[in-house]
């Protein structure tokens, strides 16, 4: 039985686990990134890659330590250089003597009858037929949906919790029992179980938390020891967070298709065409966040993301236009926790007294005389 692994990213790991094993493989599920995982991808990478790239290679060292023979991941496309790192991680880990087989998926829409060559040679090492594969896509797919619509639960009670920390230990103990579950119906079990787990948690309502949109680079979003816990931290501090990637909506909308069209439409008078990543789309979300009311906006951007930085030149003009203040924070290698949560007391701080303000200016234009 092959022995294949994978990229951690977030919580999708225990969906992609699920995959491999269901298509007959033994999976070799990476670690939680850590600070030797990142060290050990400053030690190999170039020194003005990204943090994303530098952290999936130190993972992909990690899972090859452990008996990995073939590596599955994604590819991309456009002026990002994402679309270059399969190619680089596989030849910086065969120069350091790794042998084993790498599957870069790109797009389908970039290439569909390449995309399916690659498939078709996936499902050959596993011996499973087109038709059995839909099957355990589905399943796959159903609990990356369920692990999506927990986190973004927990994001929404978090403010309000009364004891400290007690959304994220119950969200902990769901990940246990998605873990478990397999098939569609057991998957629905969990979600029915996992939303009462975390709608029990003991609030008070009476609170008015803030409401801040997450947008800038998919692998700093959706992994946590990446951002630091931002989601997590806000919540602790009264925030509810929204962000604009979560990876099924993300599959749906970018990979599967062109990328939503609202939100290309929306960045179009700052930004009128793609710049690779998700950097047009860190424009368009900030302004629909805008526009639903949200109090502010953060922005995550991996230190040397060419899109990014596109996005955070631009973004300065967006919060004058549409009134709303962004954060930009940039991630790398010397990024420290206690700075960033120094950051983000202040960001709060501010758009807590702004909203007192215009509060208080709207009741008095309500008073008589004024």
């Amino acid at each position: 039985m092959k022995k294949v692994s994978f990229a951690h990213m977030g919580y999708s790991y225990l969906g992609f686990k699920q995959l491999v094993e269901d298509m007959g493989f033994e999976a070799v599920v990476p670690p939680n990134p850590s600070r030797a995982t990142l060290d050990l991808g400053v030690t190999y990478a170039p020194e003005y890659a990204c943090i994303p790239f530098k952290m999936v290679l130190g993972t992909y060292l990690e899972v090859l330590e452990r008996g990995a023979e073939i590596i599955i991941t994604s590819g991309g496309v456009g002026p990002c250089r994402a679309g270059l790192y399969g190619m680089m991680h596989e030849k910086i880990l065969r120069h350091l003597g790794f042998n084993f087989e790498i599957f870069v998926f790109d797009p389908p829409l970039t290439g569909l009858w390449p995309f399916f060559i690659k498939l078709r040679r996936v499902l050959k090492k596993a011996g499973l037929s087109w038709l059995a594969f839909v099957e355990v896509v589905r399943r796959a797919w159903a609990k990356l949906k369920l692990l999506d619509e927990l986190e973004q639960l927990a994001t929404s009670i978090r403010p309000y919790e009364l004891k400290r920390g007690e959304t994220t230990r119950t969200f902990h103990s769901c990940l246990k029992i998605v873990e478990q579950a397999r098939s569609q119906k057991e998957i629905a079990a969990a979600r029915e179980e996992c939303r009462q787990l975390l709608q029990n948690i003991p609030r008070d309502t009476s609170r008015r938390p803030l409401k801040v949109g997450i947008v800038g680079e998919i692998y700093v979003l959706l992994e946590p020891f990446m951002n630091l816990d931002i989601e997590k931290t806000l919540g602790e501090m009264g925030v509810i967070t929204h962000r604009s990637i979560y990876l099924t909506q993300y599959t749906a909308t970018d990979v599967l298709a062109h990328g939503a069209q609202d939100v290309r439409q929306l960045a179009h008078p700052y930004l009128n065409q793609f710049v690779g990543g998700h950097g047009q789309n860190s424009v368009g979300e900030t302004i629909l966040y805008a526009r639903n009311g949200f109090d502010g906006v953060i922005q995550l951007a991996p230190f040397t993301c060419i899109p990014e930085i596109v996005a955070k030149s631009i973004l300065p003009r967006v919060s004058r236009d549409f009134g709303i203040p962004i954060l930009s924070l940039t991630i790398d290698e010397q990024t420290g926790r206690a700075g960033v949560e120094t950051r983000l007391e202040a960001f709060v701080d501010l758009l807590r007294q702004r909203r007192e303000q215009m509060e208080a200016r709207n009741h008095a234009t309500l008073l008589p005389g004024y």
